[in-house]
């Protein structure tokens, strides 16, 4: 309690007592009346252990505030394709595409009139054969693994592969130029062939020789080639084709090889086989068809 100046604490009778001296000294009635309260309520705050020197300081608490949760931003899904690049394999000893010779002379179909052709099943020129054996369609897709594996425009492929039997035109079959034959990629990077499904011979896994090309102004020669490799057949489709009286060589050669044990494959790792490999479904008697991706590093 505060007066004037004048601050004590001598406690509630001592501060009655100077009520009763201010009355008789005619303090006015209101005056006595707030000195009373006042008093009374010191009395009050001191027995709840309020304020004073002798009382317990109270802390105040003050809460943090719980943060809000950042909600995890969904992410988002972009697809650029997965692909690899194709590794270089050899072109074998039957690629006719002017690196080689046959009976002496060097042997190129690349600059012959008629090879520019989506069906390859037939000799073209002055030949006329037809190579005979189970109907395949192979869709080729080129990209570039360097740009998000986008498709490449106007690249020129030359694909050629054996007979049913194991053998080759211009070579092997001297007077045939049949299961050879160039495309060019369109806007998608793809580029079609239909032919037969190859056999398979002694030594070798089943598969398909091609070249890439940059144009095909440019493929005329193998000396303008960006990728040589080959295309091992799907197992289960070779296993399939092969039970076929028409392939009856085939069965017991494959059944000899494997991609592991193959002298061109078999140095590839496991994710190159794949991708060299094409996915395929058919039948013997609707043909199959196929799809496979060529990662060019542009």
């Amino acid at each position: 309690m505060t007066q004037g100046s004048e601050l004590h604490d001598h406690g509630l009778m001592h501060d009655l007592e100077r009520v009763r001296e201010l009355a008789r000294e005619n303090i006015g009635r209101r005056r006595t009346l707030r000195l009373l309260f006042s008093a009374s309520g010191a009395a009050l705050i001191g027995a709840c252990g309020g304020g004073g020197s002798s009382g317990s300081s109270s802390s105040t608490s003050t809460a943090t505030p719980t943060p809000t949760p950042t909600p995890t931003p969904t992410p988002t899904s972009t697809s650029s394709g997965t692909c690899v690049v194709d590794p270089e394999e050899t072109n074998g000893p039957y690629p006719a595409d002017g690196s080689n010779s046959s009976n002496g002379s060097v042997v190129n179909v690349l600059d012959d009139t008629g090879i520019v052709r989506t069906d390859i099943r037939s000799s073209f020129g002055s030949s006329s054969g037809t190579a005979e054996g189970i109907t395949m369609t192979l869709t080729i897709t080129v990209v570039n693994v360097n740009s998000s594996c986008a498709a490449l425009e106007g690249y020129a492929v030359y694909i050629w592969h054996c007979t049913r039997d194991g053998l080759y035109s211009l070579y092997t079959v001297p007077g045939e130029n049949y299961l050879r034959g160039v495309g060019v990629t369109d806007a998608n990077g793809q580029v079609t062939f239909t032919s037969i499904f190859p056999g398979c011979y002694d030594g070798r896994f089943p598969h398909i020789h091609f070249e890439v090309y940059p144009s095909l102004a440019r493929a005329t020669s193998y000396a303008n080639r960006v990728l040589t490799s080959q295309f091992a057949m799907p197992t289960d489709a070779c296993n399939t084709v092969y039970a076929t009286s028409g392939y009856s060589s085939s069965k017991t050669n494959f059944a000899k090889i494997t991609t592991s044990s193959d002298n061109v494959f078999g140095d590839n790792s496991s994710a190159q086989v794949a991708a060299m490999t094409p996915t395929m479904t058919g039948d013997i008697t609707n043909g199959f068809t196929g799809t496979v991706t060529v990662g060019l590093a542009i």
